[in-house]
């Protein structure tokens, strides 16, 4: 299976292929300088230069066993990444962005990290502490957590706002799987979409104006790969969504934040034999 890593264009509804490989890679991130991305495969973390495209390893030292929940600080000197080396189940990192050595952040496990709030000082993911997965915050230094999701069968996908108004998450309810946001503080919960598909990983854009958004058909359960799969785009104030492409992929396609820093273009992976 080959990894294709696209790149597409709001304006112009095109689809531009940057770097194709045989390693398994998913999960793009772009820079806030807007000349390369991260992605992940194989439980490391690799850079792609978007001059230069080919995957430079990032050295994460001791975190070999990554999977595709990484990010980029706001002001772009940070890396946070979700690994499995140390407890067997995923607990949230950050390290340099040029690499180095991982700091711990949550203590509890199973942490998927997905969001970093427009200030620099919160860390927003998903995670399990016993009762099905919610969506929790904690300071960029450690320290406690807060639950800021309750109610739902599943939680995934946390994704704040430019303004940090919002967190933007899929949730679970009654058997449906549709795209709501929440105050940071968990209050007004409300449901932004009501499709028949199953919506997962919203990302606001940098600009404040669209949601990206993966959707699965109808029926699908949880986020597998290897679906026929759209990526979706829809008013940040809610409204009607359109499909601008469709491909193989799900799981890998765009698990984290992925427009580019001036919103006209966002990065994902899709998949081909």
């Amino acid at each position: 299976m080959t990894s294709e890593l696209m790149i597409h264009d709001l304006a112009s509804g095109t689809d531009t292929l940057l770097l194709a490989t045989q390693t398994h890679i998913e999960a793009p991130n772009w820079h806030p300088d807007g000349d390369h991305l991260f992605v992940n495969g194989g439980g490391k973390l690799f850079r792609v230069a978007l001059e230069a495209p080919e995957l430079l390893e990032i050295n994460t030292q001791f975190a070999q066993k990554l999977n595709n929940d990484h990010g980029i600080s706001p002001d772009g000197s940070l890396l946070a990444i979700s690994d499995e080396t140390e407890d067997g189940n995923s607990a949230i990192y950050t390290l340099p962005i040029q690499g180095g050595t991982p700091a711990r952040i949550t203590e509890h496990t199973p942490s998927y990290w997905h969001g970093w709030s427009p200030d620099g000082a919160t860390l927003a993911y998903t995670a399990n502490r016993g009762d099905g997965y919610a969506i929790f915050t904690i300071g960029t230094s450690g320290g406690p957590e807060t639950q800021v999701t309750k109610g739902f069968d599943h939680c995934d996908g946390p994704d704040y706002t430019p303004d940090g108004d919002w967190i933007w998450f899929n949730g679970e309810m009654d058997g449906s799987v549709q795209l709501w946001r929440v105050r940071p503080d968990g209050s007004a919960h409300q449901r932004m979409t009501d499709e028949d598909s199953v919506n997962w990983f919203p990302h606001p854009s940098p600009d404040g104006r669209h949601i990206l958004y993966l959707a699965y058909p109808a029926g699908t359960q949880g986020h597998p790969a290897g679906k026929n799969v759209e990526l979706r785009v829809m008013p940040a104030q809610g409204g009607k969504s359109r499909t601008v492409t469709k491909l193989f992929g799900g799981q890998g396609t765009i698990n984290v934040p992925c427009w580019a820093p001036e919103s006209g273009k966002f990065a994902f992976v899709r998949y081909c034999a």
